[in-house]
């Protein structure tokens, strides 16, 4: 377990042993890439992934790590991400996460999926979008709903996890990314009935054990399948 640098930003980086079978880009939370990113991270290492997450937040303040559980931290981190936001941050973090695509394939692993959480979420969905990872997975992403009219350009598997009971995912925007990615050949949707945002999260309250697993043992079928 290392920290790497790509280009101007710093990236976590977990590395299996022996020849990674292929990489994860682990797409931070507006919490930063905190113990629980980083946990995922060596998570999919033990799964003989080389795993990378880069700092997406290095334009506002490098190095930021924030733990949702503490209500301060929480706030900081809705604050962060209105500057965030306003700054254009989403198309700037497709062009990190395009270089950090990039930094792997020059270390010579070709295939490259990416995982997402709530602001990586959304992220992962404009990553299949935008460039040519190999596969992408998005829990519980944010205002995907709002940007359904890249759908057209997605050419590589994307998997979303859909937390029914999510407070900054309500209703009306699930029905809108269900009516538009159902039937794209490319998707894959799962609902998980009764949950919140922050289900899959590695640990503190917002885990659900049950579900987290579920939809884990999921995203990992998915890229044993995706990124052959």
């Amino acid at each position: 377990m290392s920290t790497i640098q790509i280009g101007e930003f710093s990236a976590y980086m977990a590395e299996p042993q022996g020849t990674p079978r292929a990489a994860i880009i682990v797409i931070q939370e507006i919490f930063g890439v905190n113990a629980g990113i980083r946990q995922k991270c060596d998570n999919w290492a033990k799964l003989g992934y080389l795993a990378v997450a880069p700092d997406l937040f290095w334009r506002i303040r490098p190095g930021i790590e924030l733990n949702p559980d503490v209500e301060s931290e929480f706030q900081e981190a809705l604050t962060l991400f209105g500057q965030y936001s306003a700054d254009k941050g989403t198309d700037k973090s497709i062009v990190d996460i395009e270089e950090t695509i990039h930094a792997i394939r020059a270390r010579g692993v070709q295939k490259v999926g990416a995982v997402g959480f709530c602001l990586g979420g959304l992220l992962a969905y404009l990553t299949a979008c935008r460039t040519d990872i190999n596969a992408s997975v998005g829990y519980y992403g944010v205002m995907i709903d709002q940007l359904l009219g890249e759908s057209h350009a997605i050419a590589h598997p994307l998997m979303l996890h859909i937390p029914t009971a999510d407070h900054f995912v309500g209703p009306e925007a699930q029905a809108a990314i269900h009516e538009g990615l159902d039937n794209h050949p490319k998707v894959t949707l799962h609902d998980y009935a009764g949950l919140d945002h922050g289900f899959a999260a590695e640990m503190g309250s917002r885990r659900n054990e049950g579900a987290a697993r579920l939809a884990d043992a999921r995203t990992v079928d998915f890229f044993a399948n995706t990124l052959r």
